[in-house]
């Protein structure tokens, strides 16, 4: 990750600042959960959106797939500690569009 620019927003909104991976963190913060039962918790995202995004995640070290040798296939998706660390972040925006959502 590039650090160039000294900033720990930016930095920060790097990992997390798409469309759906606050969405996917925040759905995995109960426990881990099957990819098929996750990806129904996102509402509006594609399959391939879907592969594209928990791959990026992984890659950063935010979620661990776990793939189990079965038939049919079976795979999970889980928070890192560094994924759990994100929980203060995505709670608090789970919260406050809450109470901005009933204020409309």
């Amino acid at each position: 990750m590039n650090k160039e620019n000294n900033c720990p927003l930016n930095y920060t909104m790097n990992l997390i600042g798409t469309k759906w991976k606050p969405l996917i963190l925040f759905h995995l913060l109960e426990g881990d959960l099957r990819s098929g039962v996750l990806q129904k918790h996102i509402s509006g995202i594609s399959n391939k959106m879907f592969t594209q995004t928990v791959r990026e995640l992984e890659k950063d070290g935010l979620l661990c797939r776990t793939v189990y040798p079965v038939v049919p296939p079976k795979v999970e998706y889980g928070l890192t500690a560094r994924g759990k660390s994100l929980e203060t972040i995505l709670r608090g925006l789970d919260a406050w569009g809450e109470k901005d959502w009933k204020q409309l």
